[in-house]
Order: structure tokens, then sequence, then C-alpha cells
């Protein structure tokens, strides 16, 4: 049954996208009484280069890699929009990735046992929809698409629908919306002037590919795969060594082919911007379900499998523009029905942390932002324009937290969560020669554990094509994990021990 519900499955997501680009092709001519703007179609894209050079040695892999090259990554994007009539337009996304292998990722290739080149190329046909206008209040979006109702910056709460893959670029790139993984959908709008409010419906029937739920991390050990693990596959068996962590999509409380989906209300009122919305989807985090104690159902492997459980919260959103003072507020607020953790921080004699179970917490995450543009860079550092600046605080609560209860912040890895996890984060952006060169910092601190980031980073924009980014990833800790150590200190930003980079990225759009 699964099978025949797979081919069936394969089959509409190969004929659905070409039937949407032959009916954008073929409506222009036949309904010419519609041409919009003078034009049936756009098209746009960009080319992208990306390099990236280690600024420290990774301890577990051989020799030292400081300074090796880590990324040369080649993207080219293409975004075709039909015109077919004014009630009705197609979109169709596409981009393909290609990976030169460095000295660098040869030697974690050959450490690990998955197909490094394989597992960074990648060629998607990303998102196609078609949308319809089905009254004058009425509007539908049907297809593979995104759907973001969250307000945060670098941390999520609401915005969990999506998954999003950060096996090449972890939660660095600037753009989400090239991270953030699509998914096949329904969404429905329906416009309500008299309260100048929208009710938005999104379901998403279970036609995705499996792969496209949930966060996708580097289990392979490529470049981002957490410290100590680079070069190590933990998704492959090793006859007579590991038995291997696969991923299990169709385990009974967390089955990719639920249907699943949710329910957003957004109006202004009082001169405030808000939304209210219930989701019903998948975890964004993997979990483990180990043999030792299984949740619901024993592995697939009689040892240990990541699952995506499903699970239920609300939301709500705000946006509050005070003008008087020159700032905009915002904050957003998620409460999460029995959020799945890892359980065990010494458990097996300490190696192997969350491998002790699953527990399940109702978890509340809120975020509060300002916003604020800043004069002083004008007369402190000749800025053309006042400054960019952002303020935010994150905090994920644990409402029904007990220390007994022994939760991991992370398989794999020995420190205890907390009852709050508390990170603050902040943005500063300025420019120079009427927004051609423009420098931004954004740095976080993890006010709980310890640790955090300082990425400076400059872009240069010459004339409407070219765009040239310059960046230095920098992390800190207060404590990360050595290879074959036992640790109980290893929190988010130890997991990126020794993992700075330097970047750059040439881009050429059109």
């Amino acid at each position: 049954m699964n099978e025949g519900r797979g081919v069936w499955r394969s089959s509409l997501l190969r004929i659905v996208p070409v039937a949407l680009v032959f009916a954008g092709l073929l409506a222009p001519p036949l309904l010419s009484q519609t041409k919009l703007d003078g034009k049936y179609y756009s098209l746009h894209g960009f080319l992208r280069q990306h390099f990236s050079m280690n600024m420290e040695d990774p301890p577990e892999v051989p020799e030292d890699n400081k300074y090796d090259i880590s990324m040369a990554r080649t993207t080219a994007y293409l975004e075709l929009n039909l015109f077919a009539a004014d009630w009705a337009s197609f979109t169709v996304i596409g981009r393909a990735d290609y990976e030169y292998m460095t000295s660098y990722l040869e030697t974690l290739d050959d450490l690990s046992a998955a197909d490094l080149k394989d597992f960074y190329n990648n060629v998607d046909l990303r998102e196609w929809y078609v949308d319809l206008q089905a009254s004058k209040r009425t509007t539908f979006r049907l297809g593979r698409q995104q759907v973001v109702w969250g307000r945060t910056d670098f941390f999520r709460g609401m915005d969990i629908f999506h998954g999003f893959d950060f096996t090449w670029r972890s939660f660095l790139e600037v753009e989400n919306e090239q991270l953030r993984k699509p998914l096949i959908l329904a969404s429905a709008q329906v416009q309500f002037p008299k309260v100048d409010g929208t009710l938005q419906l999104v379901v998403r029937p279970a036609l995705d590919d499996e792969e496209d739920i949930g966060n996708t991390y580097d289990l392979r050990g490529g470049r981002w795969a957490n410290q100590p693990n680079k070069g190590f596959d933990f998704l492959t068996p090793i006859p007579d060594v590991f038995p291997g962590v696969p991923y299990n999509y169709h385990h009974p409380q967390a089955d990719t082919d639920d249907i699943t989906g949710g329910i957003r209300w957004s109006a202004l009122a009082a001169g405030i911007d808000y939304s209210i919305a219930y989701l019903r989807t998948f975890n964004n985090d993997p979990v483990v379900n180990s043999v030792f104690n299984p949740f619901g159902a024993p592995p697939i492997n009689d040892f240990a499998e990541f699952i995506y459980p499903d699970v239920d919260l609300f939301g709500f959103t705000l946006v509050k523009d005070f003008a008087e003072s020159d700032f905009v507020l915002r904050g957003e607020f998620t409460y999460t029905f029995d959020q799945p953790y890892n359980i065990g921080t010494e458990f097996f004699g300490g190696a192997l942390p969350g491998f002790g179970g699953i527990v399940e917490k109702d978890t509340l995450r809120s975020m509060l932002a300002i916003d604020k543009p800043m004069d002083w860079p004008m007369k402190v550092l000749g800025a053309s324009r006042p400054a960019f600046f952002n303020l935010q605080l994150f905090d994920t609560w644990l409402v029904s937290f007990d220390e007994k209860d022994d939760i991991v912040a992370l398989a794999g890895y020995g420190a205890p969560i907390k009852r709050h996890t508390t990170i603050a984060t902040f943005i500063l952006g300025w420019n120079y020669r009427n927004d051609r060169i423009n420098p931004t910092i954004a740095a976080g601190a993890d006010l709980s554990n310890g640790g955090g980031f300082i990425i400076p980073s400059v872009q240069f924009v010459f004339g409407n094509h070219w765009r040239l980014r310059l960046e230095y990833d920098w992390f800190t800790d207060s404590g990360n994990k050595l290879p074959g150590e036992i640790e109980q200190d290893t929190t988010l930003f130890g997991y990126f021990a020794n993992n700075d980079q330097f970047v750059l990225r040439a881009t050429f759009q059109f």
C-alpha cells in the first residue's frame, strides 16, 4: 500500500510542475485580452559562487586544516512567472547547486561512509504553484510553496511549518528562503476589509517527499557537522562496528504521511499589526528514539533512529510602530503542546547521552525585538544615512520543567537543558556611497549557557547585477566536546567550536 502510494506521489511530482509550465505557456495566446502590463511572463534569477575558508583547525580531522578551503559552491537560481489571466498566474522556481570537492572535503569524504559530493550537489524544482483569484476577497495558492508566519530572525518560534536545510551552510545564510524546504500545500486567504483582517487556511495533503519534513542537519560528517563529528556518518551502518541511526519518517507518532496544516488570523487594530495562529505540524528538530526506552514503537534497526514527532502549537505575533519615538516593537509567542525532548545526560556511562528515551514537555517560546534607525553612525562612522539597528531577546521555557527528567540540550551531548534558555542578538547595518557599500555586524549571546557569535560582513553593490559579500563567522563557547570525550557542558555554540569561517559570496543577478 505504501509502495503504491509512493509511485503515485512520485508520478504526480513529475507531472504537475510540467503541466503548470505548459498551461502557463499556452494560456496567454488564448486569453490575450487579459494581458498584464504588456507582459505574459517574467523571468529572473541569479548565478552565485560561494567560497569559505577554515579559520580554525577542527580537532577531529587529521593534520592542520586551518586556512583550508571548506566550500566552493556554485548555484544557479531561476524563477519563472507566467501570467495567464488577471485571475490566474503560475510560478516555477528551480535551483541547481554544484560543489567542487576541495582537498578539505576530500579528507572528510575519505573519513565518512557517505558520498559527500552527492550529499552537497543538488538539482531541485524548489517551488511550483498556481495563484488563483477566486473572488475580490478570496485567493488560493496551490502547489509546492513556502508559507512564512513568523516575525523573528536567527531563531524561530512560529515559523516552523517548514523545515530548514542546514547541511551546507548551517543557520548563517542571509536569505531564509534559500534554506527553507518548500512543501506541497493548499493555501487560501480571505480578506475582511471592514475589520482590516485576513484569514488564512493552509493544508499540507502529505504529498511531499519524506525528506522535505523537518530540519536537516549535517549528520554525514561534512563541513557543518557538529564538533567532534566531522568525518563521521551517523546515518550509514558499519557492519559489526556501528548500527547507524537512520531517519524513520513513518513512526506511529511521527508519520510524514499524516495530513497537517494550520489557520491564522492577521489584522490591524489600535495601531497594532497582530496575528493569531494554530498549527499542526512536525517537530522541526529530530529526536532520537532508542531501543533502550522506545517512544511508542521500537526503532526500525533495533538500535536507534531519528524521528520528527507531530506537535500542536498556538502562536501570537504583534508589530507596533511607535512613530513618535522612531522605533518598531515586534513580539512573537508560541505555545507548543507536548514537545519531545531526549533524556539521559549520563546514559550508558555518559557515552550515549540522550539515548535514554523521549519525554514530552509543553514549551513556551517568546521573542521581543526592537527595530530602530540610528543617527550616530553618520557622525562616528561617516555613514551616508541613518543605520538600521535590531535587538532581539529569545526565551525558551519548558513549562513543566523538572530536573529529575534529566533532559539533554541535544542528543549526543551531555549538557542538561535548563528551565529557561535565553539568547540575545543584535544587528547593526549602515551604508556608504548611496548604499553601494553596506557593512553589517550581527552578534548573539547565550545568556543561559554561555557562548555566542559575532559576524561582521560587508556587501558591495556593482550596478544592477553584481553583488559581492565578505563575511567572517566567529563563534565562542563555554564548553565543547572533543573526540571520544564524555562531557556535560556542550550547548548550542559549543556545537560550532573550532568552526570559524571566512566567507566570500559573489552574485550575478538578472
